[in-house]
């Protein structure tokens, strides 16, 4: 009996005990936890799942330490028995796990479920809408990814990648913000400069210690009037990494905002001279951008070629620079493989972007050739005909200020045509595609666009007619 009596005995105490050290465990394992020490609580996790495969808690736990230390298979499978048990955070886990996997419809869906649940407790869901919106953009461009065949790629170290950039003459330069100014700052941030030296594009840090764009020109050898671009470039967030083509009007940079997918991503607008202003800036696709940070997006006119920086899959301080071919028709790629789709939005390997009949040894030397500017070549960027003896391809040959001022207008009037002309198109083809509803909302402004254009196409005659008029009395009188 007394033998029984022990035995019992020993049995409490080591269930005593064992219930002691685990509660100390799950103690220190949440402390840990709520510290953001995921690495070190993972572990005391994984083994409260295995005791009890069925609790919401331990899974939810375990799954979000998974998901903080890169396992992200592991950390759905945990996530989602959490979920299935409405524990609230498990579903915002769920919608950045599948954010960052490419799955954004599934992302999208995630969020809804959490909002739900947040307004549901009178709690701020504005944070989460903005997150919701990424995620049904994101899965737009995803079923348009862009067919760009990537033939070359270079991983170095973040504040050095523009050694990767080497650009011909008549692209321009680039330089590190700190280089150019002298400022003892380090700053992640890049000038441009036009082929000629007489302009510069930048970002900098404004009073709010949000970085803008601004420009300036060279006057006399120095440079000054700075002008800060406008605010339908510079958001809310920040703007860096511009470029500009060699039309002067072009650029491309990279912004926080404007409805961005996470860090930097990549956009374009264009200058127009009639109004002294920028167009609406249009978002690149994938797989330029994505929830990663993309930016400094060049394009080499010359060499055909294009660069872009991506910390996609990259350590800390590291970033990749891709080599590409520009897409001028801007193609899709036509497939209804939505594993093809996401696998070439993230590019997982460059070569998945390789055409078959492509050879792309000669353009990788190329790109990183020394190309001089064409010094014999006439440059053209129009066709005025003055008289039979004479013709201007540039603003800059025209001999009389006032008609320089005059063809200038008709230069910007044909640009604003052909993107008149480009925006009809595009509303005649969402009409055609869309619903009853939706015509009966275009109709009205496709007249609109009809009847803009249709004055518009009258004004460049006239004012080359007067431009021409102009020129040959200079000319008459300069004889």
């Amino acid at each position: 009996m007394k033998r029984v009596i022990c035995k019992l005995f020993y049995t409490i105490s080591i269930l005593f005990i064992g219930s002691g050290l685990y509660a100390q465990s799950l103690d220190q394992a949440k402390k840990m936890y709520n510290e953001g020490q995921y690495e070190e609580a993972k572990p005391a996790f994984e083994r409260l799942v295995k005791q009890a495969p069925n609790n919401s808690s331990y899974n939810q736990w375990y799954g979000v330490c998974c998901y903080e230390t890169g396992d992200l298979e592991t950390a759905e499978k945990h996530l989602l028995v959490a979920a299935k048990r409405k524990v609230q955070e498990s579903f915002r886990y769920l919608a950045e796990l599948y954010y960052k996997t490419y799955r954004f419809e599934e992302s999208a869906e995630m969020f809804e479920e959490y909002i739900d649940i947040l307004a549901g407790k009178n709690q701020p869901v504005e944070t989460f809408e903005t997150r919701l919106d990424q995620a049904n953009n994101a899965a737009r461009m995803l079923d348009k990814v862009e067919d760009v065949e990537i033939i070359d790629s270079v991983v170095v170290d973040k504040r050095k990648f523009l050694a990767v950039y080497p650009l011909s003459e008549e692209s321009g330069r680039l330089m590190s913000y700190s280089d150019f100014f002298k400022n003892e700052k380090v700053i992640l941030s890049s000038v441009y400069m036009n082929q000629r030296g007489d302009k510069i594009y930048y970002a900098r840090e404004t009073n709010d210690n949000q970085l803008c764009l601004f420009n300036q020109s060279k006057l006399l050898e120095e440079w000054g009037d700075e002008k800060q671009l406008p605010m339908n470039i510079n958001s809310e967030g920040n703007e860096n990494f511009p470029f500009v083509l060699s039309d002067g009007v072009t650029i491309y940079y990279a912004s926080t905002g404007n409805g961005s997918l996470g860090g930097y991503d990549l956009f374009v607008t264009r200058y127009t001279s009639n109004s002294d202003t920028y167009l609406t800036p249009e978002q690149l696709g994938m797989p330029f951008n994505s929830p990663a940070n993309d930016y400094m997006l060049v394009i080499d006119e010359g060499k055909n070629l294009g660069w872009f920086v991506s910390d996609r899959f990259q350590p800390e301080g590291k970033v990749c620079v891709y080599l590409f071919i520009p897409n001028t028709n801007k193609a899709r790629i036509e497939s209804e493989d939505l594993d093809l789709k996401r696998s070439r939005a993230l590019i997982t390997a460059i070569s998945d972007s390789w055409k078959e009949e492509g050879n792309y040894n000669e353009l990788i030397e190329l790109a990183y050739a020394e190309v001089s500017s064409g010094i014999n070549e006439v440059k053209k960027d129009f066709e005025f005909i003055v008289n039979d003896n004479t013709i201007y391809y540039t603003l800059e040959e025209i001999k009389s200020p006032e008609a320089r001022n005059q063809y200038e207008k008709v230069v910007a009037l044909r640009k604003q045509i052909t993107e008149q002309q480009e925006k009809l198109e595009g509303l005649r083809q969402s009409y055609t595609t869309g619903n009853a509803a939706r015509k009966d909302q275009l109709r009205a402004t496709i007249l609109q666009a009809e009847s803009l254009l249709e004055g518009l196409l009258v004004q460049p005659r006239e004012l080359e007619k007067k431009a021409r008029n102009t020129e040959i009395n200079f000319l008459k009188l300069n004889r």
